[in-house]
């Protein structure tokens, strides 16, 4: 029987009252608005209401009749589950029989309160939804097929993966072809609901389209020149994405697709041009694109660079003709979160300085105007050129550098601008190739930095910070010091752009000179403290790196008095400033957490202040939490960045101040903490406490001794490699912690070690963790041999090879002190190995008397073992700077 319900005139009149208030900008009403609408989803037959408003009542102008379709979607979001079985029976077939309204709005607010309702789980509790639209389909009327095909879309894009599972008996087998015969409708609006449609389904490889994808590629071609530009667009969108999942069947078509895309990514249409943009980026990823790409490089070049240049748009949303802007505070939605990087113990390299595997820095990225519409085609141009002179290194040049010459010198600064972030784009690929052309180009981008317009000196900013590494190898005076005074200058400009670019091209600047600096630390703490008084709250947060990047490059040069005196007290001013659930204090804490490491001793008269208040962080974090595991309706979980920032800061106050940090310690219960931070469910959490556990246990062992027996067990069980930076700096802990326990550490070798030596067999793990799970297995071997010596056997080999690349330093020095003497009590545990060994030993450049008296020990005993017969013959397996070295340093 069919459900047959009437409104109620009164009730009726209330709702319409009710949707036309909602549409009044007052905020008073709005929330009126809100409450009442709570309180009528009591009566069960308010959806009723509300569905006869949006199919029914035409006598309504349609914004009032689609309101009432939304805000329906919004009540079976939250409450379907409780609607009665009538209404929800009026709602769906209320909605397919109105799914071809006359107007587009109308229909649109159908197909999304449809799809709404079939991600609920109401794709197998309607069965007849899917066949029904399919019918549709079919329909003479353009109204009903377009409605259709909207709601299919919308399906698709929400429940793809249900659509493709046994759960709904794989209805695609029969919707994709029936979406391919539309491809050749004579509407532009369908013909783009059906490409849509298909391209949910390539990514994830659905059978039922690599069943036709012959057919579908076919199609697809035969769009090519659709003049629809919705069409092109979801044509392009297409073709990039089979070129990751298919490009087998791409291959033979593909000369005639890279010109198709060519053209399209000078489309008059941006939208299209941008998704044809991402088939260059696509395609550099791809093993074949050097074969496919270089007879194109010509034509391909000269479109990218042209798709650089600002669009008058651009230019109109990123204010391009408001040159100084200064003193105009920043809207709060312009400042991006940032996150904090917890702190992960690295050992240094022979070859570079200190980097974090996992560490991508994003600082220098093609991503200079990041209030614009985030990605658009001067962005993806940018980043595809980027990509492709990874590719093509040089060979890239002869295309870029005629273009490169008209357009830097160029009279509009628009293209000027557009030439600047060019050589930007391709330092990276082409640095090599690009180095005779520096000495020319350098000094010429030095002089853009003054431009009179501001977008212009913003791009220079960035395309000279790519090319910092080659002017630090030069001579200081020829490039590195006119580059850092203008740059210094354009952290004090007066517009905020500028002012941002320069801050972040300085860090990556001090990144790479490093004590370079030094000599003008004065001039550059003068720069960056007026800075202070200067800028508004977004770059100010940006200061604040470019302050922490300096201690972090010159190190202890910073510890003079004179330095000291001018850059604490505004940094002492902002932090008395903040409160404490102020997130500018991230960026604050971080930056004095690298000054504190830097100037050790000097850092002496502002810890307690500052030690004392990240106590306090930790501590209300955890109150907090505690609260709301225990009530969670009634307290709300804290931001854990808090504790961990401020943890990290412990960290970098115990490293710099060391054994001077002993009395605040011993004043606060900050171990009491460190042992609930251990625990937490958050992997950050655990990853800065055990840094500043290995950093208490070498500034003041005293006060952790006490609680070991508490801490190793946990350390134990966070020895799991699938929390890499957790597991490493744990296993950094127990190293610390066995230096200082010595003989003690007994006890707790079962806890760690079998865990330790599962980690350095394990195939990819990474470099740090290798190279920290070597030298604690070193130090609990060199504290307990005995306890250790028998394993030796299941490491030597991977612990030769992922220390032989660090450079000297106490940790390694300790290890190997630790390997030596496990050889000595189980030297038929290395036998097998005996060539690491070598090798490893070899990797001193100049170890400690006694530690070299140690390896020759081993050496000649091994040679001695054996016999000079088969020390030769062992001997000349090495490759020869092995065996020079190992003949000069220890004679064997």
């Amino acid at each position: 029987m069919e459900y047959e319900w009437k409104p109620d005139e009164q009730g009726l009149l209330q709702i319409l009252q009710l949707l036309k208030e909602s549409q009044s900008p007052d905020t008073t009403t709005q929330r009126a608005v809100q409450q009442k609408l709570e309180q009528l989803n009591q009566y069960p037959d308010f959806n009723n209401y509300l569905i006869f408003v949006l199919t029914k009542l035409k006598s309504e102008d349609e914004p009032t009749r689609s309101l009432s379709g939304l805000i329906l979607k919004n009540n079976v979001k939250a409450h379907f589950h409780n609607f009665p079985n009538g209404v929800t029976d009026f709602i769906k077939s209320e909605c397919l029989n109105n799914i071809g309204d006359s107007s587009p709005l109308i229909r649109a607010t159908v197909g999304i309160l449809i799809t709404t309702i079939a991600s609920k789980g109401e794709l197998q509790n309607w069965p007849d939804l899917l066949p029904k639209l399919c019918r549709l389909l079919d329909s003479e009327d353009y109204n009903t097929c377009e409605g259709a095909f909207g709601a299919l879309q919308k399906i698709c894009e929400d429940s793809a993966e249900i659509l493709d599972s046994d759960v709904l008996d794989r209805p695609l087998n029969i919707m994709i072809p029936k979406f391919l015969q539309f491809f050749k409708h004579s509407s532009a609006k369908i013909r783009s609901h059906a490409v849509a449609c298909v391209n949910q389904f390539i990514i994830s490889r659905t059978q039922a389209l690599m069943l036709h994808i012959d057919s579908f590629i076919e199609n697809l071609f035969a769009l090519a020149g659709d003049e629809e530009p919705e069409v092109r667009k979801n044509v392009c969108r297409a073709l990039v994405m089979l070129l990751e999942v298919r490009m087998d069947r791409l291959l033979p078509h593909m000369i005639s697709i890279v010109e198709y895309m060519l053209q399209r990514t000078q489309d008059q249409d941006e939208n299209v041009a941008l998704e044809a943009c991402e088939f260059w980026l696509t395609l550099a990823e791809q093993p074949i694109c050097k074969d496919v790409l270089c007879r194109h490089l010509a034509k391909l070049i000269p479109v990218l660079v042209n798709g650089m240049k600002y669009s008058e748009i651009d230019i109109i949303l990123l204010k391009g003709d408001v040159e100084e802007d200064e003193a105009i505070p920043d809207s709060e939605q312009d400042i991006r979160p940032r996150f904090h990087r917890s702190r992960t113990v690295a050992q240094p390299h022979e070859e570079d300085r200190i980097e974090d595997d996992d560490d991508d820095d994003d600082d220098n990225d093609l991503d200079d105007d990041d209030t614009i519409s985030d990605w658009n085609l001067r962005k993806c141009s940018a980043a595809a050129l980027d990509v492709l002179a990874n590719v093509f290194r040089d060979e890239l040049l002869p295309h870029i550098l005629p273009l490169l010459k008209e357009l830097l010198f160029h009279h509009e600064w628009v293209v000027k601008e557009s030439g600047i972030l060019v050589l930007g784009a391709i330092a990276e690929g082409c640095m090599q190739g690009m180095i005779p052309y520096l000495p020319e180009l350098i000094p010429h981008l030095i002089q853009c930095l003054s431009n009179k317009k501001a977008l212009v000196r913003s791009i220079t900013c960035w395309t000279l910070s790519r090319y910092a590494h080659w002017v630090v190898s030069q001579p200081p005076d020829t490039y590195l010091k006119p580059l850092m005074t203008e740059l210094l200058k354009r952290i004090l400009d007066s517009n905020k752009r500028v002012q941002e670019a320069a801050c972040s091209a300085f860090a990556t600047l001090e990144e790479e000179a490093c004590t370079e600096l030094v000599p003008y630390l004065a001039y550059i703490l003068d720069t960056l403290v007026f800075a202070f008084s200067k800028y508004q709250h977004k770059n100010l947060l940006i200061l604040y790196d470019a302050i922490g990047t300096l201690a972090d490059s010159v190190g202890h040069h910073l510890n003079k008095p004179e330095y000291i005196q001018m850059l604490m007290p505004p940094l002492i001013q902002k932090w008395n400033m903040l409160k404490d659930e102020d997130k500018d204090l991230f960026p604050l804490l971080e930056c004095l957490s690298s000054v504190a490491t830097a100037l050790q001793s000097g850092f002496l008269p502002y810890c307690e202040p500052v030690y004392q208040r990240c106590v306090n962080l930790v501590q209300k974090t955890l109150a907090q939490a505690m609260l709301h595991n225990a009530q969670p309706d009634q307290y709300e979980a804290p931001d854990k960045d808090f504790m961990i920032v401020a943890l990290d800061l412990l960290s970098g106050l115990a490293e710099g101040l060391g054994g001077n940090i002993e009395q605040l310690v011993a004043c606060s219960n900050i171990l009491t903490l460190m042992y609930q931070c251990m625990q937490d469910k958050m992997p950050e959490v655990r990853q800065s406490s055990f840094a500043l556990l290995g950093d208490l246990t070498k500034a003041c062992f005293q006060h952790v001794k006490p609680c070991i027996a508490d801490f190793m067990p946990i350390l134990g069980t966070n020895l799991n490699p699938e929390f890499i930076s957790v597991c490493n700096n744990a296993t950094w802990a127990i190293g610390e912690i066995s230096i200082q326990m010595g003989i003690e550490m007994q006890h707790y070798i079962p806890m760690v070690l079998h865990q330790l030596v599962e980690i350095i067999n394990r195939p990819n793990t990474p470099k740090t963790l290798l190279e920290n799970t070597a030298i604690t297995i070193g130090r609990l071997g060199y504290v307990c041999p005995q306890e250790v010596a028998p394993m030796l056997q299941q490491f030597i080999r991977p612990w030769c090879t992922s220390l032989r690349n660090i450079r000297d330093n106490e940790e390694k020095d300790s290890a190997f002190r630790g390997i030596c003497t496990m050889i000595s009590v189980n030297p038929s545990g290395v036998v097998q190995d005996f060539i690491f060994f070598c090798d490893a030993v070899a990797s001193w450049i100049n170890p400690k008397d006694d530690l070299r008296d140690m390896f020759c020990k081993i050496l000649h005993g091994f040679k001695n073992q054996v016999g000079d017969e088969n020390w030769r013959r062992f001997s000349d397996q090495f490759p020869l700077p092995l065996k020079e070295r190992l003949a000069a340093y220890y004679g064997v």
